[in-house]
């Protein structure tokens, strides 16, 4: 994805919360188990969520989400990133 901001995917909180589980370095199970769902509800996200980000498989994905800013890790990035009560309303 070589586009501006503005071209990024809307991504739902839920499919948020599974990037950075991949990111963090968990499977498909533990992400089920942490989020008490089932892991075909886990496949089905992630499939969704490489369609949305136009990325090949979760090596890419966490590229993408880290060239983005969608997810931090320590002593890779040093991003901030923005929280839902930070964003101001006007």
């Amino acid at each position: 994805m070589n586009g501006s901001k503005s071209d990024l995917p809307s991504l739902s909180d839920r499919e948020m919360q599974i990037i950075d589980l991949v990111a963090a370095g968990l499977t498909n199970q533990e992400i089920a188990h942490k989020l008490e769902i089932s892991k075909r509800t886990v496949d089905n996200h992630i499939s969704n969520i490489l369609n949305k980000t136009e990325t090949d498989n979760r090596v890419a994905l966490v590229r993408w989400a880290l060239q983005w800013g969608k997810v931090c890790l320590p002593n890779v990035n040093c991003c901030v990133l923005p929280t839902h009560n930070d964003e101001v309303v006007s």
